[in-house]
């Protein structure tokens, strides 16, 4: 929503985010700039990381979700770790794009503990990820990409090429009035560990993933 006091004095409405510092990140990928940023409205630290230079159109880009479990301690229940490092290679290899990294997104969006709690019902009860989530009394995906947006509006962006096997964050960003230009996969080869998880994301949270076509359950 826009900010009425700045309609009222006719300037600009004030960014869902403040962009805090820039710093050049060096990593294992390849360099990139962060960009650290306060979410105004609920004070959450956010976080883009940009390779090379970056045009208000087509730019290689990816919104991820923070997860702690695959991306820190290397849990083969999901595949987000390996899709946070194929992002970045793929920008490098391009020479140009824009990773937006959403903390507060854990676990779809119900949090670190909840979701230990749903992977426990899962293992104990044979509970898909969504049923899991369903038993614990909250949302299948409670997920928001406001936050993301003002990212990309601060970065000058208007449309992207959109890494994503996620139809329904494509269809966020583009009610919040940023163009998919493209979708490209960010497939990952499973694991007998995530197998049943990639399962319910293609069969009851509509992911693209192909390549799970003819592969043993």
């Amino acid at each position: 929503m826009a900010d009425l006091e700045s309609l009222a004095n006719g300037a600009p409405p004030r960014s869902a985010v403040e962009r805090v510092v820039e710093v050049r990140l060096p990593t294992v990928h390849g360099d990139f700039l962060a960009l650290g940023y306060l979410d105004r409205d609920s004070g959450k630290e956010q976080i883009a990381l940009v390779h090379g230079e970056i045009t208000p159109h087509g730019a290689l880009t990816r919104v991820h979700s923070e997860c702690l479990t695959g991306e820190v301690f290397g849990s083969t229940h999901c595949e987000c770790g390996d899709q946070l490092g194929t992002a970045l290679e793929m920008m490098v290899a391009e020479g140009a794009g824009i990773l937006v990294y959403i903390q507060g997104h854990e676990g779809r969006g119900i949090g670190l503990l909840a979701k230990l709690k749903a992977l426990k019902l899962q293992q104990a009860e044979g509970l898909d990820t969504v049923e899991a989530n369903l038993a614990l009394g909250l949302p299948v995906d409670a997920r928001e990409y406001g936050v993301a947006v003002a990212i990309l509006n601060d970065l000058g962006v208007e449309s992207v090429r959109l890494l994503s096997n996620n139809p329904r964050k494509r269809n966020a960003l583009e009610a919040n009035g940023i163009d998919i230009s493209e979708r490209i996969p960010l497939l990952i080869q499973p694991n007998k560990e995530n197998f049943d998880y990639l399962w319910t994301k293609r069969e009851r949270l509509d992911h693209s993933l192909p390549h799970l076509d003819g592969l043993p359950g």
